[in-house]
Order: C-alpha cells, then sequence, then structure tokens
C-alpha cells in the first residue's frame, strides 16, 4: 500500500484524471517495465500490468508509451492481481535520448523527474565533455541537475577535479560523494527528500552503491572495480522506482554507454551560457566564432577566459543537434509518405470491392 503523494502525486496530474473513481480506474506510477510488461505502485498496492489494445494502438512512438516514473490510469482485470494500462498522463519533465543505434527514435530514460543526479567517477572515467552532454539533457528535460563526483575515496585530486566540473556545471550543484565512506550521502537525502530524482550516468561509476548507501541497505546489486584503473562494472539492468526512507523517490537508471543527443536546443544554450553571453557582444549577429572578425568569443579565449576545448564542445553538440534535426525531418517524410500509400490503397481497395 503507498500514498499517492509519497510517490510524487501533485495537482498536476490530479487536474488531467477527470472522474477515474466513480468508472473503477485507479492512479499508478509505473515502478519497472520490462519487454512490455510494468510494474506499478498505487494506493491499493503493487500491480503487475499490460498495456491496453486502445493505447498501444494509437501510440505513434515508443515515447508516447508508458515510461518508468510516468503516472498512467489503470483499471484491475477481474478475478486477476493484474491491472490494465489505460492511458499515461501528461509528463511534467522527461529526461531523452535518441536510441542506440542508426534509428531515429526518442527513448525516455525517465519520465517526471524533479532533480537529475548526474552521477561521474573520479578515475580515469573523468570527462568534462561528457558532463556537458549530460547537462545539455537535463537542462532540456525540465529536471535540476545536480553533479554527483563519486568514489572520492579513489581520487586524490578530487579538488581539482571538482572545480573543472563546476566550471562545466554553470550554476548546477556539484557534489564530491564517496559511497565507501558514506561521504556526501546525507546532502544527497537532502537535496531529493520530497521529489523525484533520477540517477543518471556511464556504466560502473558507482550509482548503485550510492542508491544502497541512501536507502541504508543493500537493495541494489553491486560489483567490485577492477583493480588497476579502478573502473566499475555494469550491474543495474533495468530502470526501476524506489521509495526513499524519510521521502522522497529515486529512479535507478542502467550506464549509458552511448548517449545521444534528442531535441536540445535550449539545453545547449543553458549548458554553454557563458557562450550565448559573450555572442551578444560578437561584431556580427550571425557569427559562427570561428575566425570572424570583431569575434568576442575568440577574443574571450584569447584572453584565458575561455577554454578553447569548451568552445569546440559546444560546436559539436551544435552539429549534432543540427544533424539530428535533418534525420528527424527525414523520418517525418518517410512516415508521411507511408500514411499516403497506406490511404492510397485503402481507397483503391474501396472502390474495388464497389465494383464487384
Amino acid at each position: 500500500m503507498f500514498r499517492l503523494e509519497e510517490l510524487g502525486w501533485c495537482e498536476f496530474f490530479a487536474g488531467q484524471c477527470g472522474e477515474w473513481k466513480e468508472s473503477g480506474q485507479f492512479p499508478a506510477r509505473v515502478a519497472e517495465e520490462h519487454r512490455g510488461a510494468y510494474r506499478l505502485f498505487s494506493e491499493s498496492g503493487e500491480w503487475l500490468a499490460e498495456l491496453a489494445g486502445k493505447l498501444r494502438h494509437e501510440a505513434k512512438s515508443r515515447a508516447e508509451l508508458p515510461a518508468v516514473g510516468d503516472w498512467v490510469i489503470a483499471c484491475a482485470n477481474a478475478g486477476a492481481a493484474r491491472a490494465t494500462v489505460q492511458r499515461v498522463l501528461k509528463r511534467r519533465s522527461a529526461f531523452s535520448r535518441k536510441i542506440a543505434g542508426r534509428k531515429t527514435e526518442e527513448q525516455i530514460v525517465a519520465a517526471n523527474v524533479d532533480v537529475a543526479l548526474v552521477v561521474c567517477s573520479l578515475n580515469q572515467e573523468f570527462n568534462v565533455r561528457r558532463i556537458e552532454r549530460y547537462l545539455a539533457l537535463t537542462w532540456e528535460s525540465g529536471a535540476r541537475p545536480v553533479l554527483v563526483l563519486n568514489k572520492r575515496d579513489l581520487c586524490e585530486d578530487a579538488e581539482a577535479l571538482q572545480e573543472k566540473a563546476e566550471t562545466a556545471a554553470m550554476g548546477a550543484p556539484v557534489l564530491l560523494t564517496s559511497a565507501v565512506r558514506a561521504e556526501g550521502i546525507e546532502e544527497l537525502r537532502k537535496m531529493v527528500r520530497g521529489e523525484t530524482a533520477a540517477l543518471l550516468g556511464s556504466s560502473g561509476v558507482g550509482k548503485s552503491s550510492l542508491i544502497n548507501a541512501m536507502l541504508g541497505e543493500q537493495r541494489q546489486v553491486t560489483k567490485e572495480v577492477r583493480a588497476g584503473d579502478h573502473r566499475g562494472k555494469h550491474a543495474t539492468t533495468s530502470r526501476q522506482l524506489l521509495l526513499l526512507p524519510g521521502g522522497g523517490v529515486l529512479i535507478d537508471t542502467p550506464g549509458m554507454r552511448e548517449l545521444q543527443l534528442w531535441d536540445v536546443g535550449v539545453g545547449i544554450a543553458r549548458t554553454f551560457g557563458e557562450i550565448d553571453k559573450l555572442a551578444a557582444r560578437c561584431k556580427f549577429r550571425d557569427c559562427a566564432h570561428q575566425g570572424e572578425p570583431g569575434c568576442a568569443v575568440q577574443a574571450a579565449i584569447e584572453e584565458g577566459a575561455l577554454e578553447a576545448e569548451r568552445l569546440e564542445s559546444f560546436h559539436k553538440l551544435r552539429r549534432e543537434e543540427r544533424f539530428l534535426e535533418a534525420k528527424q525531418d527525414a523520418a517525418a517524410r518517410a512516415e508521411r509518405t507511408k500514411e499516403l500509400r497506406r490511404l492510397m490503397k485503402s481507397v483503391k481497395r474501396f472502390y474495388k470491392d464497389r465494383e464487384r
């Protein structure tokens, strides 16, 4: 049994429900998804659930189907301890990426997240450019980012790396943690109390260990780091929603070996806010910051106020964004062509049947 409020329920979702109590339906939050089967948390307890045929048929993409963290309206199946998901409520936020591979499609990693805990490890895998990529997607999602620099116990220059991360964070909190020594764990609990937080990051950065420390018990499977380079091993295999003692919801996500962008125009501008401010002082309004005369961004690099690597990272993400937009447009055109062909076939069948 759960109280809706402890699961993250609020007026935003209540206003979308209508008269669900009178219709025998109930609101629930998606706690886990595996191959089209779902585990739901609701006031009446846990449910195993499947999608209603209408919902599955009318969904135009995977992004319109439930993801972990989503609020849904479900109904109990008569005589069975199972439920059917009837519809997905509108999301307050969604951390999305392009699915792995060549196909151009959105994947919802976690829905209705208030705080995104972007976890990085303080070892050889520490990468400022990767941090910028995560931040761009997080700002775009609508969640508040918090950079969590984990495995402090394995790093001798943690403060120096923290300073680099703060430069990339553009005002987002940066916290040093060690799950082994329980350093920074209480600060994490305070940051997410009463809210929904998602732990995001590459494989082996210690997300599962951090969750166990925050829960105060060994709930998630963890693996030992490799000797020599202290790299972690992939442990989490599915996304799942967990409740924190004292209040708060955690969404654990598998490590992401590939993080491709998805609709991040606003997120990139927010991540590289200082470049946008400098660009306003450029001589030309359409300055590309690549050698044009009177470029304030290049001047900042020459003066040492801006790192050349950060500008290159900005250009790289912008190029990737434009490439993705072109692929999305091409995919949309291809889908419209398919729809038109299906329509023409149905029209031909209609007239052919009339002639018989």
